[in-house]
């Protein structure tokens, strides 16, 4: 792990330094996050391209959206920078067919947290970075880690292919879920993670505890889910403590804490259970991870659920996630895994 990073080239150090014109692939939050660290490295865009089927003619800070082909008839080379995520499959190829063309490169932006994966941010986190790499325990986790850092650093979409495998892969050779869980769902959605685990346990388990934070999306988790047995639904979001916290209530999987917003209650898991058990936790909870993960630290202790823990959020959550997780409870055995997303979304801690 000494040297994972000597001989690649930094992302942002390559848009910078190579001479061609930088052109923004998509709009949005994305995007706007790419500018604004352009802007800190010195980077300067020279245009902005989206899918043929979302250009009519609009404009994103100051510029145009053209389509690609526009695009090739204004400039001879030049590289194309990747700013929203998708896993949609017909999405990815065609990202994949474009790079086949033309450089199509990464400079991933955190989801959450301002951190900047370049050379500062390694050097500060070194230790950290290989002594994460020691918990995992197979092979193919080691790949994973090495191959999405490398990815953080180089931008290069070819890392994800060599390590991308199907969630399957990790229901079955990992978690291997029984048909008398007790699972806690923290950041439900609409229920299509409880649907999830229904699929793996085949139908049976002994109780469902949801959190889901968002009072619209928390309306159809009741719809979909309200009327399953044994089944626990609260209007909370996971945390380090019980308290208040404004969250931005963006639709979708989105809701997330902000520094202003609506106010929602959260809680710690631990505080919920009140000393039953659980035997498997999911969190998807959009950058509150390592929060929610002290929040359950006497569950961890005391029953070992199996944990699917999204490791995404926070560049650093890859690192100080498995770490937390090993000092909670040294008895777990820690996988990775990446599934089907470009960026390197959805790569997620497995643990048992």
């Amino acid at each position: 792990m000494q040297n994972l990073f000597e001989n690649l080239t930094n992302v942002w150090n390559r848009l910078k330094k190579d001479g061609k014109p930088v052109v923004l692939y998509g709009m949005g939050d994305g995007a706007d996050k790419v500018l604004s660290a352009f802007e800190h490295f010195g980077i300067k865009a020279s245009a902005v391209m989206a899918s043929d089927e979302f250009v009519r003619g609009q404009s994103f800070h100051g510029f145009t959206v053209k389509k690609l082909s526009e695009i090739e008839a204004e400039f001879s080379d030049f590289n194309i920078a990747l700013c929203f995520a998708s896993q949609l499959t017909d999405v990815m190829n065609n990202i994949k067919h474009i790079s086949l063309k033309h450089t199509v490169l990464v400079p991933s932006v955190p989801v959450f947290g301002s951190a900047i994966f370049d050379d500062s941010f390694i050097n500060e986190n070194r230790n950290n970075i290989n002594s994460a790499y020691a918990l995992f325990s197979d092979e193919q986790s080691r790949r994973v880690y090495k191959s999405i850092l490398k990815f953080y650093y180089t931008g290069e979409i070819s890392l994800l292919d060599e390590i991308t495998t199907a969630k399957s892969e990790a229901f079955d050779n990992i978690l291997k879920l029984g048909n008398n869980e007790v699972y806690v769902d923290l950041g439900a959605y609409n229920g299509d993670t409880i649907d999830e685990f229904l699929h793996y346990s085949k139908g049976e388990y002994r109780r469902i505890i949801a959190f889901e934070p968002n009072s619209k999306n928390f309306e159809k988790l009741k719809k979909n889910c309200g009327n399953l047995k044994n089944t626990d639904l609260w209007q909370l979001g996971a945390y380090s403590k019980n308290t208040f916290l404004d969250f931005n209530n963006k639709a979708g999987r989105n809701s997330a804490i902000s520094d202003n917003g609506t106010k929602t209650r959260v809680a710690t898991v631990d505080s919920v259970l009140c000393g039953s058990s659980a035997s498997y936790i999911k969190a998807d909870v959009e950058g509150a991870d390592y929060e929610t993960l002290l929040g359950m630290k006497n569950t961890l202790k005391n029953f070992k659920p199996k944990l699917n823990f999204s490791a995404y959020h926070r560049f650093e959550d890859i690192f100080r996630l498995p770490l937390l997780i090993k000092e909670l409870n040294p008895n777990y055995n820690i996988y990775l895994r990446h599934h089907p997303y470009i960026p390197a979304w959805d790569t997620n801690l497995y643990c048992i």
